[in-house]
């Protein structure tokens, strides 16, 4: 059985490459966040637009947005869920293996799970115009955020890379 009380007992190869995977996975993620940002989806109401369109809007539009078909959100969820469950599995099992609080270390490992289930979940629910749903999308979305950055900080920290 494997037993690792901290990512810095690992080998100076394994400690590198996880902090790439780290660091790499993260620019991803951040870039993804600045991109939701972008399509004005970190408002409820631009979350709503986002998927289900503005196109009957009596409002002043900058950009006409049209309701995603149902093949379009089922490729954005399908896709979304499983791409973030490897992801999230990967990040969970490197926080498993630091030296921190294990209450911290299970939530940081099972909460992602829980928040791709209701931001991606949730995402189809307000594509059915249950629109009450776009509180939790966003709520799920930031919890999946700061879980996903607060996990790679914790075990960048862990590999202690520049502590010799």
């Amino acid at each position: 059985m494997l037993k690792i009380n901290s990512l810095s007992e690992l080998s100076k190869e394994f400690k590198y490459l996880i902090a790439t995977f780290v660091l790499v996975t993260s620019i991803g993620f951040v870039s993804s966040v600045v991109f939701v940002d972008y399509s004005n989806s970190t408002t409820p109401n631009g979350l709503v637009e986002q998927y289900n369109g503005n196109e009957f809007s009596e409002d002043d539009i900058d950009v006409m947005k049209f309701k995603k078909s149902e093949r379009e959100i089922l490729t954005i969820i399908h896709s979304h869920i499983l791409s973030m469950s490897v992801i999230f599995f990967l990040m969970g099992f490197l926080v498993c293996m630091t030296n921190i609080n294990f209450r911290l270390k299970l939530f940081l490992a099972i909460e992602p799970f829980v928040s791709i289930l209701l931001t991606f979940g949730g995402i189809y629910l307000l594509w059915l115009e249950i629109l009450w749903f776009k509180y939790v999308v966003i709520f799920s979305g930031v919890l999946m955020t700061l879980s996903f950055l607060l996990s790679a900080f914790l075990i960048l920290k862990d590999l202690k890379l520049f502590k010799d």
